[in-house]
């Protein structure tokens, strides 16, 4: 038997003891319950069979009306939002004994519901009416304990191993539960006054507040201020600077806020914006360090109690440099206060809709055209810092704001502001490379987006359709394109790259090369000859960084065999126009010597280019063969013209046949096909000694792969081009700035 009862101890213990305890230790809440009920129950049964007399009705009559009146103009909603609190009695003993229930678990609701209700019970009684305890209660636990351990020793043994509080029940313990309750209830803080405040930052108190009850900051706060900060990393300190920094962001605000502070002077403006930008980051670094991993994650202890505490501060101060980010001009200030963002970006991280506002906001500095150089670049950094240490999510809508605020900051291209683009174009290149299945899933998006323009205004052409292609944005976002696949896909900037195929961005490159083919000849005139060489030149970057074979001379020679090429041009004394910043040329320039010449020099630049980008392949003497012979041909034709075919023609006819005699244009194309015949001839005295046949691809990659193409004859010639047309850029020769959209109206 013994061993039968010990092996249904084990199995009580096993499934059933736990929800035992709790039902037994639910069991004696609700006896001392009961108890303390009954006893109340009792004691005003025995107050109301005394008979009082009218001196005592009088004296007990008051308090309990003063405690009706509490009531007496409560609602019912009113009455139960107070929580059941019963009022307070006002009685000359002196303070009442405290007694509740037994001590429990700081988590347990029940305990602390029956905590409250023994404190409020305790507070009807006077000293002398207190009731003795739970002896009752006690004692009625402690007969069914001693019962237990004669029933079922080995249990009772058990429990007194594992659950000795059950055991050691007794009525002193209400007590200390009551008294560290009332040691967690939140103390009422004083607020402080004014004086007092005052008094901290060691000013007078005229000083430190205006007519208007704002504290008015000086030098004496800031001086006081920031050796807390920068030597004891005070959060005392920081919190005032906080609210100080965020008075002076809203300074010209018009009371839209209520702002603690108050600034007056330039130079306390000055220090506190300093203060505030280099010193907040450190603080928050020194009490929440952030440790970052060799992948770029940053972690940070957002769980803690600190960061709980700290998250109000620090969404108050981001709000306030946010607001005055959208409100400043000078550079050095926008530069340091975008600078100060870089070190907060991590403690960010887990609010996404702060940092929604905080890519927009840097987006728009970063893509204004206003923006200096300097200040654009640092809002790069904070734009790239950003996407480097977030996730997947917030990476991804980095770089589609990103691209949205290109493609806002390209409409406007002239002179002065297409450096700044340029620059865009190339920092923004740079973000689709920090997580390639990221930058594929946005590049596919756009340049589908931009095949979808391309492909509406082909299908359904109206009279208008074209301009949604012949535009500085859709310009830009295709160079935008072929600048990320030339950075990202290509062998030689990325060592890392065996081909360019390898690069996850590779498969965008044949859509891409597509539609720009496609926007190039979606209008074939003279008037956007300027447009198509816009977009060669990125074709052409593309295929150069990429190693991939692009048809750039057949779209080139298009142009010199158009009318604008082949008759002779009208004399004019137009300035040069500058291709640079035109995208269709205006109405003045068509059919002139000045456009002719352009284009002829344009022509001659892009097709050294194209021929430079092969100039060390085998293949280069077949390649340049089909061009060179159209080359010649058109030669031949512009030199055939002689004065007797002219008097063959009639006086009233006008001449339509007549061929171009532009010596300029002709000695320039004349020039780049000795470069090219020449050319040729060094690649074949190089390829006699092969041994290998045209079917074997890494031979045929290998050949003169470490010779430089700036080391050739064709490249030499083609960098001297380039250097020529850049020159001519710089000097900002051409149609000044609206010309060619008083053009287009008019038409």
């Amino acid at each position: 038997m013994a061993g039968q009862a010990k092996k249904a101890t084990k199995k009580f213990e096993k499934n059933r003891l736990k929800d035992t305890l709790e039902k037994r230790k639910e069991v004696a809440k609700i006896k001392q319950r009961a108890q303390v009920k009954a006893k109340k129950k009792a004691r005003n049964a025995k107050d109301n069979a005394t008979v009082p007399s009218e001196e005592d009705k009088a004296v007990v009559q008051q308090p309990r009306k003063a405690a009706g009146n509490s009531f007496a103009d409560m609602s019912v909603d009113q009455f139960f939002q107070g929580g059941f609190q019963l009022p307070e009695l006002k009685t000359k003993s002196k303070p009442h004994l405290q007694a509740g229930k037994r001590k429990r678990d700081a988590g347990n609701a029940s305990a602390e519901e029956s905590a409250s209700s023994s404190e409020a019970d305790a507070q009807l009684f006077s000293e002398e009416e207190a009731p003795d305890g739970d002896e009752n209660g006690t004692d009625n636990h402690q007969e069914d304990l001693d019962a237990l351990a004669e029933k079922d020793p080995d249990f009772y043994k058990y429990l007194q191993e594992n659950d000795a509080e059950l055991l050691a029940f007794e009525g002193g313990d209400l007590a200390d539960a009551d008294q560290l309750s009332e040691d967690d209830k939140p103390k009422k803080k004083r607020k402080k006054s004014k004086e007092t405040i005052a008094e901290d930052a060691n000013v007078p108190m005229e000083d430190a507040e205006d007519p208007s009850g704002q504290i008015d900051v000086t030098m004496a706060m800031i001086s006081k201020w920031k050796p807390a900060m920068a030597e004891q990393h005070s959060l005392r300190a920081m919190r005032q600077v906080v609210l100080a920094f965020r008075s002076a962001a809203y300074v010209n605000a018009n009371g839209e806020k209520e702002l603690k502070y108050a600034i007056s002077s330039p130079d306390v403006y000055h220090q506190l914006l300093v203060l505030a930008l280099e010193h907040v980051p450190t603080v928050l670094q020194h009490h929440l360090p952030a440790k970052e991993s060799m992948a770029g994650k940053v972690r940070i202890a957002t769980d803690s109690k600190k960061f709980r505490t700290l998250t109000p501060l620090l969404k108050s101060h981001l709000a306030a440099v946010l607001h005055l980010l959208e409100n400043l001009s000078d550079a050095s200030t926008l530069k340091k206060t975008l600078d100060s963002l870089v070190p907060l970006l991590p403690y960010l991280l887990s609010f996404k809709k702060i940092l929604k506002s905080l890519v927009k906001s840097t987006v728009d500095i970063w893509s204004d055209p206003a923006t200096s150089d300097s200040a654009r670049i640092t809002a790069f950094l904070v734009i790239r810092r950003l996407a480097v240490i977030s996730d997947a999510s917030i990476r991804e809508a980095v770089l589609r704001t990103t691209y949205q605020g290109l493609v806002k900051g390209s409409r406007v291209t002239n002179l002065h502001t297409l450096p700044a683009i340029n620059l865009m174009k190339n920092s923004a290149a740079e973000l689709w490379g920090i997580d390639p299945a990221i930058g594929y899933t946005t590049g596919f998006v756009y340049i589908r987006q931009l095949a979808v323009h391309l492909r509406t205004s082909i299908t359904q052409p109206t009279k208008d359709s074209y301009k949604q292609i012949y535009n500085w944005q859709y310009v830009h976002s295709l160079d935008f394109w072929s600048r990320v696949l030339s950075t990202h896909c290509s062998p030689s900037a990325n060592p890392s790259l065996k081909h360019a195929s390898a690069s996850p961005l590779h498969p965008l490159l044949y859509p891409l090369v597509q539609i720009t083919l496609g926007a190039l000849r979606l209008i074939p005139t003279p008037t956007y000859y300027p447009l198509r060489f816009h977009l060669t030149r990125s074709l052409l970057r593309l295929s150069r960084a990429t190693t991939t074979y692009i048809p750039l001379a057949s779209s080139l020679l298009e142009v010199l065999s158009s009318p604008e090429m082949t008759k002779p041009p009208k004399a004019s004394t137009l300035k040069p126009l500058a291709f640079a910043t035109a995208l269709r040329a205006p109405k003045p320039y068509l059919r002139t010597r000045t456009y002719q010449d352009g284009l002829g020099e344009q022509l001659v630049e892009l097709l050294a280019a194209s021929f430079a980008a092969w100039a060390t392949h085998v293949a280069f003497p077949e390649l340049a063969l089909p061009p060179l012979v159209h080359l010649k041909r058109w030669l031949k034709a512009s030199s055939s013209s002689s004065p007797s075919s002219h008097n063959r023609n009639t006086s009233n006819t006008p001449n339509k046949t007549r061929n171009n005699r532009n010596n300029k244009l002709t000695s320039a194309l004349a020039l780049l096909v000795q470069k090219l015949e020449a050319h040729a001839r060094w690649i074949e005295e190089r390829r006699r000694g092969v041994e290998f046949a045209p079917a074997n691809r890494e031979a045929v990659e290998a050949f003169l792969r470490g010779v430089k193409v700036g080391e050739t004859p064709l490249g030499a010639f083609a960098a001297g081009l380039r250097a020529r047309r850049e020159e001519r850029e710089g000097e900002g020769d051409g149609v000044v700035e609206g010309e060619e959209e008083e053009e287009e109206e008019e038409e």
